[in-house]
């Protein structure tokens, strides 16, 4: 292989070229990104560089010094993937020519129609979002979070430490139902209560008033008007997949892949948000779209891209960490295998307890609620088991 292309110049990206540099790649390397910044940590977007801690510098990725002998391609859009002639086409019509692609493009941040053209109406997933939002959060103002999962709760937490007042619109569903399930996610939903931040749930938005490009009320179905001085959609994002329409590439949720990170094409294999693993767990491919995985799963995909497989089961289980209102929140494994949930240690009420989900005798998932201590020693017990759980289903696939 004579040229490796990263669509993608993220965490994941980054993570790839390294994988790359130290499996013995000594080729060409070129890193595409459609943001005009140098790699950089997103989840602090949301807290320490949203309240004004941090500056952009202390986002950045790249250690000091650091040298991949890679080519970057910044501000530049990926357009289209020919795989027939095995090259990347970026807008204006150029032709990035590789012998293999990783696609780390990450994804992108689902809106509204409702609040199409509303100047004050953000969503958070770039530096530059957040440098726009931080520019509300001043004390005393109002927003509005139009979502419950964890960007909207982490962006509540900030804007409340900051002395804003703030409304979350959860809708009809619980919130992180998809990451914790229904009985814990209606347990975390009362941190917010407790910190003073409303949360309105069962009601969806019926309609909105504007004063030029300015959003100043929001009307709900159950007959309440906000008044917001801004707004954040937090809504969930979308595997950034849509310019591989065409090549040949199996999308689903997220570039569907074998649990090494292949596609359904040769040459190309897919890491970070907008990839879906096969899961050994869970039998079907899943798109994680946490830290933890687009970290992990670049030098895995890496040395297959490169033709020195694994054959053992990827290890990292789904793990995501949460800071809000002082307080760490930490969940690995699949919630959705469980049958059972039990507190091991702590209450509920006081919101320092750890959780473990069971699918009969077998932990499955562990939740921790300002026990880090507790969860890293007790997170060690679920890995195993899952693990073991993996193991036994390659072996029985292979025999």
């Amino acid at each position: 292989m004579k040229t490796l292309a990263i669509v993608g110049s993220s965490l994941a990206g980054l993570a790839a070229a390294r994988a790359a540099r130290a499996q013995g790649f000594d080729g060409r390397l070129v890193l595409v990104g459609d943001e005009p910044h140098r790699p950089y940590d997103r989840p602090p977007l949301s807290k320490d560089f949203l309240s004004g801690k941090i500056g952009a510098e202390a986002l950045r990725l790249e250690d000091e010094g650091e040298d991949l002998a890679a080519e970057w391609m910044l501000g530049v859009r990926a357009a289209a993937l020919d795989a027939g002639g095995r090259a990347v086409v970026l807008d204006g019509g150029r032709r990035l020519e590789a012998d293999g692609v990783v696609l780390a493009t990450g994804s992108t941040a689902r809106t509204l129609p409702q609040f199409a053209g509303c100047e004050n109406v953000h969503t958070l997933r770039t530096l530059d979002d957040a440098r726009l939002l931080r520019e509300e959060l001043r004390p005393g103002a109002r927003l509005l979070v139009v979502g419950a999962g964890l960007i909207g709760a982490e962006v509540a937490s900030t804007a409340r430490t900051a002395g804003a007042d703030v409304v979350i619109l959860a809708g009809a569903g619980i919130p992180l139902v998809r990451s914790v399930g229904a009985q814990m996610g209606g347990v975390l939903a009362g941190l917010h209560a407790a910190h003073g931040v409303e949360l309105v749930q069962g009601a969806a938005i019926a309609g909105v008033r504007t004063d030029g490009t300015r959003l100043v009320a929001v009307e709900l179905t159950d007959g309440r008007v906000i008044e917001p001085d801004a707004v954040l959609v937090a809504v969930g994002g979308e595997a950034a997949t849509g310019w591989l329409a065409g090549s040949g590439v199996q999308v689903a949720d997220g570039v569907v892949c074998d649990d090494h990170g292949r596609t359904s094409l040769p040459g190309v294999v897919a890491v970070g948000d907008c990839a879906a693993w096969r899961d050994p767990h869970l039998g079907r491919p899943h798109r994680l779209g946490h830290w933890n995985a687009a970290l992990a799963q670049p030098a895995r995909a890496v040395r297959a891209l490169l033709g020195a497989t694994d054959p053992e089961p990827a290890k990292a289980l789904p793990y995501f960490w949460s800071d809000q209102y002082g307080i760490r929140i930490q969940f690995s494994g699949h919630a959705e295998l469980a049958d059972r949930i039990e507190i091991e240690a702590g209450t509920a009420q006081d919101h320092s307890f750890l959780a473990a989900y069971y699918r009969g005798d077998a932990p499955v998932g562990l939740l921790s609620s300002g026990q880090p201590r507790l969860f890293a020693k007790r997170r060690r017990d679920v890995e195993r088991s899952q693990h073991l759980h993996a193991a036994e289903t390659l072996a029985a696939l292979a025999g």
